[in-house]
């Protein structure tokens, strides 16, 4: 299994994780860019004792060396609490939590999150982040206090090293927290909300995975903003591809695999049509983490690219599912099509 991780990472950019369209015979496709996580840590429940705790012992101090020439690199995995354009009542406090992963080779001692830009909703400037080793997880939590006003409020952190330089997330600069206090309009253009099918795992019908139409709304509002931009139509939202692309996410999370694929043998054409869409022309792309991390995937992919400003599209389904058990966290998976 490790073999096959080392090969799969040593490929990621060397290929592009794209579907084909119907209008050429469809090839097997290797799995785009992806980040390696390591499993998370459970948490065990410690039961309250009226024994004594032992008297402590003192530890030798484990020093942290940070290799010469190391490699800095950071990703942001999710929001853990606090999703984009979560609703908020007026003057509330409030914590949010992202989590970040270690992508380089040098070891994250004395790191912070700054308040950098937007709305500081009273929160601190800085907030430390934990010593994390290269490959390992990080949870961040800052607290804010949403403003008295109705409206859409948006804060800017960023990453720092020790010396307070920032540090790329990905290709991005910056992550955010985005609120909706009143009746302070949603930043989506899209749909109010998506229903997507939660549907079961092919192989691990236990897994419980879970959806985040939030994540759904955001990624349709970034493809179609990127579509403009490209002087295209926007792509209009269709419940029967979301239901396809759905099922592959939770597919790929709970069986904890990146490929299009399916777990049962299943391509693209054979998901669309099992979720009762015939079309003329498709195609699939997909992505791990955050819509910020899937969108700078596939900006640096030509491939992925092409499919998101493909004018022969004219819909649009998106599926997300996050399982912690799995390899890589999130799982993102965008269906085009038309008919």
């Amino acid at each position: 299994m490790m073999f096959k991780k080392i090969i799969f990472l040593l490929s990621l950019l060397l290929s592009a994780c794209i579907s084909v369209s119907v209008d050429a015979a469809p090839t097997a496709s290797e799995s785009g860019f992806v980040t390696a996580t390591l499993r998370p840590t459970k948490v065990g429940f410690v039961p309250l004792t009226l024994t004594p705790a032992p008297p402590e012992t003192s530890m030798p101090t484990i020093a942290i060396t940070i290799p010469a020439n190391c490699k800095i690199g950071a990703v942001l995995l999710r929001d853990v609490t606090i999703d984009d354009n979560t609703k908020v009542n007026a003057g509330a406090k409030f914590t949010k939590t992202w989590e970040f992963q270690n992508t380089g080779t040098c070891p994250w001692v004395n790191y912070t999150i700054k308040f950098a830009a937007g709305d500081q909703m009273s929160t601190p400037l800085s907030a430390p982040i934990s010593t994390t080793l290269p490959g390992d997880k990080a949870q961040v939590s800052v607290e804010l206090t949403a403003p008295a006003a109705d409206g859409t409020y948006t804060g800017y952190f960023t990453l720092n090293d020790a010396d307070g330089n920032d540090i790329p997330i990905g290709i991005e600069k910056t992550f955010w927290v985005k609120i909706i206090v009143g009746s302070g309009a949603s930043s989506s253009t899209t749909t109010d909300s998506v229903s997507v099918t939660n549907a079961p795992s092919v192989n691990n019908n236990n897994c419980a995975y879970s959806p985040n139409g939030g994540y759904v709304q955001d990624i349709i509002g970034r493809i179609n903003a990127a579509r403009r931009n490209a002087k295209l139509d926007a792509l209009t939202f269709n419940a029967e591809l979301s239901a396809a692309a759905q099922a592959h996410s939770a597919d790929m999370a709970c069986n904890n695999f990146h490929d299009h694929t399916g777990s049962d043998g299943s391509w693209i054409g054979d998901r669309l049509l099992r979720a009762g869409y015939s079309p003329s022309h498709y195609v699939e792309i997909i992505a791990i983490g955050t819509p910020q991390n899937a969108m700078d995937q596939w900006a640096a992919s030509s491939d992925h690219w092409k499919a998101i400003i493909d004018s022969k599209s004219t819909e649009i389904g998106v599926g997300y599912a996050y399982y912690a058990s799995s390899d890589f966290g999130g799982y993102i998976t965008v269906d085009f099509g038309s008919r």
